[in-house]
């Protein structure tokens, strides 16, 4: 009996670059995290924008169920990357990154920065922004997993994601 075909192929600059661009193209996202009170998965949709390092951020309200999901277990994953207008919709490359939700305290050192940056990306936010429930969000991200269509799938390392060393 032949053994199984490992699908996931070796990663490679291409699968880089592919998914660079799913991070630096999304304004959008699915936000999966876990209910605290059952224990259930939960997915939402939440506006993304990059902080200084090229990697995903939001703006949250304390009030929405996924923030208190976040604050009880900071641990989610994201999905980038949108279907196109024809075509099968999984036949267009997606990204999943599993992350670590950091809260940006309002007086500390790093919410300015990000508050421009959140604004440049999203100017109608400015709305809203600095009402009391608002929080930024940072993702921590310490892996991905893209699937760039058919017979495409790669394992990510934070170092892919960010050309950090």
């Amino acid at each position: 009996m032949a053994s199984p075909v490992d699908p996931i192929r070796p990663t490679d600059a291409d699968a880089r670059a592919l998914a660079r661009s799913l991070i630096d193209d999304a304004r959008f996202a699915a936000l999966g995290v876990i209910e605290p009170a059952s224990g259930a998965p939960m997915v939402t949709r939440v506006a993304i924008a990059r902080d200084a390092r090229g990697l995903p951020m939001t703006l949250v309200s304390d009030l929405s169920q996924h923030t208190k999901a976040l604050r009880s277990n900071p641990a989610c994953s994201l999905l980038l990357g949108e279907p196109g207008p024809r075509g099968d919709p999984l036949m267009h490359p997606r990204l999943t990154l599993q992350c670590r939700a950091v809260f940006v305290a309002p007086a500390g050192t790093e919410h300015g920065a990000l508050r421009a940056r959140y604004l440049a990306q999203h100017p109608k936010a400015k709305l809203y922004i600095d009402f009391g429930d608002f929080r930024l969000i940072r993702f921590d991200v310490h892996s991905g997993f893209l699937n760039g269509g058919f017979g495409k799938a790669f394992n990510l390392t934070a170092k892919d994601l960010t050309g950090a060393s």
